[in-house]
């Protein structure tokens, strides 16, 4: 049986004693910690988290703190903000500001319903289609195939029509129904191929069964685009239910954002000067846009190696001088030459952005250098490359 060899002292090979045992290097304390927290120290996650968490935190108190009844008239018409009115006043006197608070419970119901749907659907159709293969395969991707040509708006607008009631939750449902194919047809093509992994068949032959290979060695894998799916259709569907609302195909007596937009352009408000009637809303659809798209962004860099050093430590670029554009993400590559530095090609050019080897040096780490160099009488060089073709060239001399 063989073992780790250990250096032993002269002292220790005189008096007999027991080698001491190698020392195994320690992980820091915080280091797991630091793994842990990885994706919220990066600054794109964390600022999409945190805006997020504030539309989401408005969802869920926004109807008990919100100052009047966004329905309610007064005869405050068209004024702008104020103490009274934060947000100013519409032409009937209705609150604004109240209005945004209340509708940002519907805009989020309809996205994250439409979101968790759509993403079960597309890992239920997915995984299974690329996991089982055959016939399964066959006729699941053919029922993706069949939902990824339906369109979304105009089966909303046909449905709205027959059921004027037809609220956000309605709209939710149909657009979870219509939009999980493009992550179903992602998640088989990552199932085939993880589904011939080598840890996937160490499981099989272990005798594990089938759905614990799906849940405990596939999914874990597909995480990374589960969550961008997720995030994807989130978005999606939260600008599809303020684009229905504001074209007038849901109901108008719900409130949201498209709604308050509906309002202002149909009263004409920005002919008027009316400017709080219709920026706060936008402002928050592109802030929870925004939001959305910086957790993405924190995504991929979370899962992509090549990106995650760089993303999660931007302070490390200013120091190598490097200056990302807006909307890249700079990628450096570890243990690139040093600038300035040569390289030799076959035909014994150099090129810059590499370094050379010195003169009498064996990069194959074969034979012993002479002074005199490759090529001169008594080295001992082993001059043969790695695909041993230099005896050919020799012959073709």
């Amino acid at each position: 049986m063989t073992g780790i060899p250990v250096q032993m002292d002269h002292a220790q090979l005189d008096t007999g004693s027991e080698p001491l045992a190698p020392e195994v290097p320690r992980r820091r304390k915080g280091t797991r910690k630091k793994q842990k927290l990885l994706f919220l120290r990066n600054g794109k996650s964390f600022t999409g988290l945190a805006i997020l968490g504030f539309f989401a935190i408005l969802a869920v108190i926004g109807p008990w703190i919100a100052p009047y009844d966004p329905s309610a008239m007064s005869p405050d018409v068209l004024q702008p903000p104020s103490g009274a009115h934060w947000l100013g006043t519409t032409h009937v006197g209705q609150d604004v500001f109240s209005q945004i608070l209340v509708g940002t419970r519907g805009v989020m119901i309809v996205g994250f319903v439409a979101g968790i749907g759509a993403t079960l659907l597309s890992i239920l159709v997915g995984v299974s289609a690329g996991f089982l293969g055959g016939v399964s395969d066959e006729l699941l991707s053919s029922l993706s195939n069949i939902f990824l040509v339906i369109p979304a708006l105009p089966l909303i607008i046909i449905v709205a029509g027959q059921l004027p009631d037809a609220g956000g939750l309605t709209v939710a449902l149909i657009l979870a129904a219509t939009s999980w194919a493009w992550g179903a047809r992602i998640l088989r093509a990552q199932t085939l191929s993880l589904r011939r992994r080598d840890f996937v068949e160490a499981a099989r032959a272990n005798g594990e069964s089938t759905w614990r290979i799906v849940w405990f060695e596939t999914l874990p894998n597909l995480t990374a685009i589960m969550a961008s799916s997720f995030v994807g259709t989130v978005t999606f569907a939260i600008l599809m239910q303020t684009t229905l609302a504001f074209i007038g195909v849901t109901s108008i007596s719900d409130w949201n954002w498209g709604t308050i937009l509906f309002w202002a352009e149909q009263q004409q408000a920005l002919s008027r000067g009316a400017w709080w009637w219709f920026v706060p809303a936008g402002l928050c659809i592109a802030m929870l846009g925004m939001a959305l798209t910086l957790i993405n962004f924190g995504i991929d860099e979370f899962v992509n190696p090549r990106l995650r050093s760089t993303g999660a430590s931007p302070r490390a670029l200013r120091r190598r001088r490097i200056s990302p554009r807006i909307g890249f993400t700079a990628v450096v590559r570890e243990g690139a030459p040093a600038a300035g530095a040569t390289t030799s090609r076959p035909d014994g050019a150099t090129r810059p952005g590499a370094s050379t080897a010195p003169t009498g040096a064996t990069p194959s780490g074969r034979g012993t250098p002479t002074p005199g160099g490759p090529g001169t009488p008594g080295s001992t060089r082993d001059d043969r490359d790695t695909d041993g073709t230099t005896a050919r060239k020799e012959n073709a001399r």
